[in-house]
């Protein structure tokens, strides 16, 4: 058993490793070991496209991400503590498409509407980082939802009801006990649609512009004409950057001292 698990961790962080290896190898051949060199660290500083689309894709997925986090929010709280309502089942729906959808779908479909506001009512003038973001913001509404109702499914609504027996205002009763309550979920969504506009490429390719290439479209690229070890130093430096901040969230939760029992 324990020499299963240790086959499969190898399979899935072997590639990992080798693409790390490969970062810092002085020949452009995958195939020969050159000597240790950060050459491809210095040349990827120097590429004004990959800065340029990194930053792109890093404002697309941070604006995305927010607008996904309010609408899902609402979306979440209306399925969780209303019941039913005309049109539940449509709403649900239509929630949901975005996650059995293939993204092939769903991106040709997002350029089309695109097409069919701009020639009835002239916005949007063309495609660019914004069109990117609400097909981004659309896709990711549904993840956010899931998420927000699950949570407050989880909670129940005691707390609240308590709140209103004692007369608080409905507003108050958000602030202070629903908010709350959902922050977990917030932030996990947050994350999530940050997450998932940083990895697409399919949604972006349909509904982007000229100078609005981002970071996987870019990287997608380089790779149909063969993948160069500066490709390699940007992956190397997104999986660091990555695992660095989970190493800091898990540090955080493991200082954090559990809550007393009740």
């Amino acid at each position: 058993m324990i020499a299963w698990l240790i086959a499969v961790y190898a399979f899935l962080y072997a590639p990992i490793a080798f693409l790390f290896a490969l970062s810092f190898n002085d020949s452009r051949m995958v195939t020969s070991w050159a000597g240790f060199s950060t050459r491809w660290y210095v040349t990827l500083w120097h590429d004004p496209a990959l800065i340029e689309a990194a930053l792109l894709s890093l404002r697309i997925a941070a604006v995305s991400a927010t607008l996904a986090t309010i609408a899902g929010t609402a979306a979440g709280y209306a399925l969780a503590r209303h019941g039913r309502f005309r049109g539940r089942g449509v709403f649900e729906a239509m929630l949901a498409a975005p996650l059995v959808l293939p993204e092939v779908i769903t991106g040709l479909s997002l350029l089309l509407l695109f097409v069919a506001l701009e020639q009835t009512f002239g916005w949007p003038t063309g495609r660019g980082a914004g069109t990117v973001t609400i097909a981004h913001a659309s896709v990711s509404v549904a993840y956010v939802t899931v998420v927000i109702r699950a949570r407050l499914a989880e909670a129940g609504s005691a707390l609240e009801e308590a709140a209103a027996d004692l007369y608080a205002p409905p507003w108050t009763t958000f602030r202070r006990i629903t908010l709350p309550l959902m922050a977990p979920a917030l932030v996990s969504g947050w994350l999530l649609s940050f997450t998932l506009s940083m990895d697409d490429v399919v949604v972006a390719s349909f509904t982007s512009g000229p100078g609005a290439s981002t970071l996987p479209m870019v990287v997608f690229s380089a790779t149909r004409l063969g993948v160069t070890p500066e490709i390699y130093a940007l992956a190397t430096v997104i999986v660091t950057v990555t695992a660095s901040l989970l190493a800091v969230v898990g540090w955080r939760r493991r200082a954090i001292p559990p809550a007393p029992p009740s």
